[in-house]
């Protein structure tokens, strides 16, 4: 046995990973799963495809939307502390989101409005049902999304130019989508949050995620930015252009947004992690652990599905996503047995740059698996889907 799992089980998974490096797929990548206290970590590649410096268990990587569940995780440790409560109005911390005008149809011009039939809620903004969100999955070429566009709003400009009020302030001028609590849309529901739990605690969204739950954890090398001594830890990004599909660079090693202070804390993609750090938060979200930033009963909340069958019928995402997964309070959930690693209860998220962190309360498993490539289509990338399957395969007892 090798870290408590089978050498032929982790030839398996080591062989399945370094397929995708040798292809071209991805340059390097750093694979995490931690089982009931045995834990196996593969490191494979370089950090970057023009780069002969190996990939190490300690480099640095962009999470994108891995950040969700982190930044959730810090509005449940304010509704704890009874800062926040989940079915309040959020206008006296978001005072430009009181009083919303709803759009009469996706498809009207956005003068075309009526008034919401209640306010936004934290809640609201956990479960990505505050009306607003990524509306090109609904319609790409309404109204609203060309001046969500012209606004830099939408995720296809992510990250945010200005600073967190010039955020609120673009947002606040745009009608919602849909009526409050009415339909899930992507994203923009953990942009408002990092918002809020800045204003409600008088700090930036990065000191309170450090002072509340990076330190407690241990999470020393998670962060909005990377420090400059530290740079060298941080890999190229690369993705494929939308018009030639040809690789390009997104970010170069050591640059990008995570190498400065940004202006914009996103708390839906702005973190830079390890897979260890995530390893840290993924342990102390399992139920069945007591060194925790939150509750057991808060945790269970959270790792619920709050959307109706109605709701995702209405709220486009990934090809046949809704057909085994929910959403919780700011993190997915897997709701039905449709593969090897879609075990009912299984919680977490992906980024667009190829992370990827669930955690399995029944079988007491933490994944991790870090890249930096993003994927050519809106699926998950072929490597993810192969490390999950050989994280579970791993599970032979």
């Amino acid at each position: 046995m090798t870290d408590g799992f089978s050498r032929v089980r982790l030839a398996r998974m080591h062989a399945a990973l370094q397929r995708h490096v040798e292809s071209g797929e991805v340059p390097g990548l750093v694979a995490l799963a931690w089982h009931r206290g045995r834990q196996h970590v593969e490191t494979i590649g370089t950090m970057g495809f023009d780069s002969d410096s190996p990939i190490r268990r300690d480099s640095l990587f962009r999470l994108a939307s891995t950040t969700k569940p982190i930044t959730a995780a810090a509005a449940m440790i304010l509704v704890e502390e009874c800062r926040l409560r989940l079915d309040d109005p959020v206008d006296p911390w978001l005072p430009e989101l009181a009083n919303r005008r709803v759009l009469r149809t996706v498809e009207s011009p956005v003068a075309d409005t009526v008034p919401a039939k209640r306010p936004i809620t934290l809640r609201d903004l956990l479960t990505f049902r505050s009306g607003y969100g990524e509306v090109a999955f609904i319609s790409p070429t309404c109204p609203l999304q060309k001046a969500l566009a012209q606004a830099g709003l939408p995720l296809s400009q992510w990250p945010f130019a200005g600073t967190p009020d010039e955020f609120m302030q673009r947002l606040g001028a745009l009608p919602l989508a849909a009526q409050p609590g009415e339909r899930w849309l992507y994203h923009m529901g953990a942009e408002i949050l990092g918002v809020l739990i800045a204003r409600a605690t008088g700090q930036s969204l990065g000191e309170f995620m450090r002072e509340r739950i990076f330190e407690p954890l241990g999470m020393t090398d998670t962060g909005f930015r990377v420090p400059e001594d530290q740079l060298g830890r941080l890999p190229t990004c690369y993705g494929s252009d939308m018009i030639t599909g040809k690789l390009v660079v997104l970010y170069e090693a050591g640059r990008g947004y995570a190498s400065q202070p940004p202006v914009f804390e996103s708390g839906a993609g702005g973190l830079v992690s390890t897979v260890d750090d995530l390893l840290a938060f993924g342990l102390t979200m399992l139920v069945r652990r007591s060194e925790r930033v939150l509750s057991r009963p808060t945790i269970e909340l959270m790792t619920m599905d709050h959307l109706t069958p109605a709701q995702k019928a209405i709220s486009p995402f990934f090809p046949h996503f809704w057909d085994a997964h929910g959403w919780g309070l700011g993190l997915g959930i897997v709701t039905a047995r449709d593969d090897v690693a879609d075990v009912p209860g299984r919680f977490g998220w992906d980024g667009a740059f190829g992370t990827s962190f669930w955690m399995d309360p029944a079988e007491e498993l933490v994944g991790v698996l870090m890249t930096q490539r993003r994927p050519d289509q809106l699926a998950l990338p072929p490597v993810v889907r192969d490390f999950w399957t050989s994280a579970y395969q791993l599970i032979a007892d």
